[in-house]
């Protein structure tokens, strides 16, 4: 096992290459919880709505403004992991998040509110400072499945942060959640600051050589204009179900509590197994083929949710279907974005998880639109809108790499 006052040394561990399994353990679970504050509001809309007097289209913009907050950190922070030491600025970051969430469930007013899901969104990107840490500690033929599993954390924190929002606030009220998870980011933190290596910087370039060096990636390196068109409309698919799915589950037929509908995330939550499956597969050489079946398997589930807008069984069955595709094809994108220039990685992933989440960040705001105009079948036939855009963008790397081969 390795010190944690010196850099891990490739090939140890236990089956993960320099990083050990506690401490990729650790960094997983720090991952959900940063990512966390940004989902626990999708339960709680109406709850929210209610308390600040808002209406069902503004209080989607609950989520969104998390998400804005969210990829200006991608812009603005993750870039520095390749910068600056990259231990200080994990557990800074955390308990900067600590801080978002403290003023949110202080927030006396909807100006406070936003304000404090703005800071949040901001410095939860912590978690995609991990991400890269954890790709770079690993040794190159275990770094899938590295990655696969810090980003099942950070998966599970997404999904999951629905139930504990419900069953806390079922508990003690909306603002219990965002307390309780203050608490645990000061204390992950704490950890992290403990038990992650000291590991430098990649190199000495400036703040603002690394933004345009972002700018020659993208231009240099076709597949991830590919990556990044595959990875955003996934996740636009991915938020028109979640924001979307409150309101249809507090409506009729179903007129769910809070507490249930965050019981929500457990459906979800079970496809988050498919980024370790998926890091796995990709360290076999198979990235390529489980990026398309996912884009596949994605388009194919919005059949089975439109059914379950009066089924519950299909509802269920249609969520965790999308869950996993959505997973499987971000790991896999992962892995080839990784691969391309590894002295760069908190920058490649900086321009392709600003794309990712910008399409999040569409897909919730055409969400309240068409969810106020033509209800859930609308929002069905705008996810797979989204689905169908990642099927060709897939379809569109494939070509160009046959067309590149043969010359």
């Amino acid at each position: 096992m390795n010190s944690p006052t010196t850099p891990p040394v490739p090939g140890a561990g236990h089956g993960t290459g320099g990083i050990t399994r506690p401490t990729l353990v650790l960094m997983a679970t720090a991952t959900g919880l940063s990512v966390a504050g940004n989902y626990f509001a999708q339960p709680l809309l109406d709850t929210m709505a209610r308390r600040f007097g808002l209406s069902s289209g503004t209080a989607a913009l609950v989520v969104t403004v998390s998400q804005i907050g969210y990829v200006c950190g991608l812009v603005l922070i993750v870039p520095l992991g390749d910068l600056l030491e990259r231990r200080r600025l994990t557990a800074t970051l955390c308990a900067a998040t600590a801080v978002g969430l403290a003023v949110i469930a202080a927030a006396p007013n909807t100006p406070a509110l936003f304000a404090g899901l703005a800071l949040t969104g901001l410095c939860s990107v912590g978690a995609q400072v991990m991400v890269p840490f954890a790709a770079t500690m690993a040794a190159p033929e275990v770094r899938g499945r590295a990655v696969g599993t810090v980003m099942t954390g950070l998966l599970l924190g997404i999904l999951l942060a629905r139930t504990a929002a419900g069953g806390l606030a079922s508990l003690g009220g909306w603002r219990t959640v965002y307390w309780v998870n203050a608490v645990l980011m000061v204390a992950m933190a704490l950890l992290l600051r403990r038990a992650l290596p000291p590991f430098p910087a990649a190199g000495q370039a400036s703040y603002r050589s690394a933004f345009r060096s972002m700018a020659r990636l993208w231009r240099e390196h076709p597949v991830l204009r590919w990556r990044t068109l595959t990875g955003a409309s996934s996740f636009g698919a991915f938020t028109v179900l979640w924001v979307s799915l409150t309101f249809l589950l507090s409506g009729p037929p179903y007129g769910w509590s809070t507490a249930e509908i965050g019981l929500m995330g457990l459906a979800g939550a079970a496809g988050a197994a498919a980024a370790s499956a998926a890091g796995r597969l990709a360290d076999r050489g198979l990235v390529q083929t489980v990026t398309r079946a996912g884009a596949v398997v994605l388009l194919a589930s919005w059949s089975l949710l439109t059914a379950g807008g009066h089924d519950l069984v299909w509802l269920l069955i249609g969520v965790l279907v999308l869950d996993l595709a959505v997973q499987t094809v971000h790991i896999s994108n992962q892995n080839v974005v990784y691969a391309l220039e590894p002295e760069a990685r908190s920058r490649l992933n900086s321009v392709y998880m600003t794309t990712y989440f910008l399409g999040g960040v569409v897909g919730s705001a055409l969400t309240s639109v068409v969810w106020a105009h033509a209800g859930w079948s609308g929002v069905c036939a705008l996810g797979a809108g989204f689905s169908a855009v990642t099927v060709l963008s897939c379809l569109g790397e494939w070509r160009w790499r046959r067309s590149t081969a043969s010359v």
